[in-house]
């Protein structure tokens, strides 16, 4: 099989070697280690223990006002219908908070995009990668797949770590588990997933161009910070849709991503990664 070819099935096992590697490579790496643990640990455990804290607490006058306000003025149909001490929690903890919870897939999958090929270059290895013996396309597939893997089992690790935090700190309220829900579970296992694939599909291409994952982080900000802003305020409206719902703007977002990673993957060959260092 030549280094170029694309019509031989894919190699999985050499797709694999390189997939270990990389993660190997991350986990050696504190400059990549610490922002996928801060950052997720600030999401998933300290706000929802303080904001939860707050809202278990919270006198009846600020959940009026809080339910009055516009923000949440869709949502309080439902909410309103609880009982008045578990409104303000489910309105924080189960609308507001968790859609935070998008950021983790974009932010990891960007971290990870940004080493593929820049952190090649920077460690001396990209001559070593070249000259493996697969094809541009299992090359390609490997690196999306290692820096895709992580981000899907961080974003479900944290969203187990999330709904496990939520209603411990809330159970005083509630008595009774309240996330997940319907919506929640398919915006964590189904869109999220697509969300991480199609910032890949932005920032592989990124990386392989840049020289340093310094230089590549630079870029794939420029690019991934839209995508985070609009993830982070367009799902709360996603929670309040119908289950069918959420689920098609998954398959939306997995069939956008996928006509990206195959139109960047045509272009992908040896050739432009070696002139590009």
């Amino acid at each position: 099989m030549t280094a170029g070819s694309t019509k031989e099935p894919a190699d999985w096992s050499a797709i694999g070697v390189i997939m270990l590697k990389d993660m190997t490579a991350v986990r050696r790496s504190k400059a990549i280690m610490l922002p996928m643990i801060i950052v997720p640990t600030f999401l998933l455990v300290v706000l929802p223990i303080g904001i939860g804290l707050f809202a278990r607490s919270a006198p009846t006058d600020q959940v009026e006002t809080a339910l009055s306000s516009p923000i949440v003025r869709n949502i309080v149909a439902d909410i309103l219908e609880l009982p008045q001490r578990e409104q303000l929690v489910v309105l924080i903890l189960g609308y507001l908070l968790s859609p935070l919870l998008m950021v983790i897939p974009l932010m990891v999958s960007a971290v990870l995009a940004a080493d593929a090929f820049a952190g090649e270059k920077e460690r001396r290895t990209l001559e070593g990668l070249l000259h493996l013996p697969v094809s541009d396309r299992d090359l390609f597939v490997a690196k999306v797949l290692g820096a895709l893997v992580p981000s899907i089992a961080i974003t479900w690790g944290g969203s187990i770590v999330y709904a496990l935090m939520s209603n411990l700190v809330a159970w005083p309220v509630m008595h009774r588990v309240f996330i997940p829900f319907a919506q929640w579970a398919v915006m964590m296992v189904w869109v999220a997933p697509a969300v991480g694939l199609l910032a890949l599909g932005l920032l592989v291409i990124v990386s392989s161009r840049a020289k340093t994952t310094q230089e590549a982080n630079q870029l794939g900000g420029a690019v991934i910070l839209p995508l985070i802003f609009l993830a982070a305020a367009q799902s709360s409206g996603l929670l309040l849709a119908p289950v069918w719902g959420v689920f098609l703007v998954g398959v939306a977002i997995w069939f956008a991503a996928g006509v990206l990673l195959w139109i960047n993957s045509r272009r992908f060959t040896r050739d432009r990664l070696a002139t590009s260092t």
